[in-house]
């Protein structure tokens, strides 16, 4: 009788090795693109979703032109919240990977002005009892808030620090050339 094979879970685990980026294989530019491409779609979806919420509006009564799905507050809240967040963070690395392209003033126009029609069609379907728009607000700043601290702590932290090692080596250096002299 024929022993049934085993699975090699190393061999399974191993397949998506060719798919993850290699210094190697991939330049820097293709990197670039596929991320560009990546954050466009889920960008084209967020917008989409905050422009059509899901449930749609309702067409007839008292609440004509606002969402369905804000009759449950915290659950519409979890959406409008986490939806605006990746927006905001699709429109940050998009801007930080076109940095010094050409036409980057453009592409920055464009971008501000899908915030604003994103923010606008959001303002205009949801019913101003149910949310409190100054958390979408910090939601939509929070990429842009924490790229600024990782920015602000790589120059000053970092350069902190490399001052520090600078100036242990140069009394290890001073003691280094004083033991010789003796």
């Amino acid at each position: 009788m024929s022993q049934p094979k085993k699975n090699n879970t190393k061999r399974s685990a191993s397949g998506f090795k060719k798919f993850q980026y290699d210094e190697v294989r991939d330049s820097p530019s293709d990197a670039r693109n596929v991320l560009l491409v990546v954050v466009a779609l889920i960008a084209a979806v967020t917008f989409q979703a905050g422009v059509n919420p899901p449930g749609g509006v309702w067409q007839e009564g008292d609440r004509v032109g606002r969402a369905i799905y804000a009759s449950q507050k915290r659950a519409f809240y979890v959406f409008l919240i986490s939806n605006t967040l990746a927006l905001s963070t699709c429109i940050l690395v998009i801007t930080s990977l076109t940095y010094r392209f050409p036409f980057h003033l453009e592409i920055w126009a464009a971008t501000a002005s899908i915030m604003i029609t994103y923010a606008s069609a959001v303002f205009a379907v949801t019913p101003n009892e149910s949310v409190r728009f100054r958390y979408l607000l910090i939601a939509a700043s929070v990429p842009f808030v924490m790229r600024c601290f990782g920015y602000f702590f790589k120059k000053y932290c970092m350069s902190e620090n490399e001052s520090q090692i600078g100036g242990q080596e140069e009394v290890e250096k001073k003691d280094g050339q004083a033991g010789q002299q003796v």
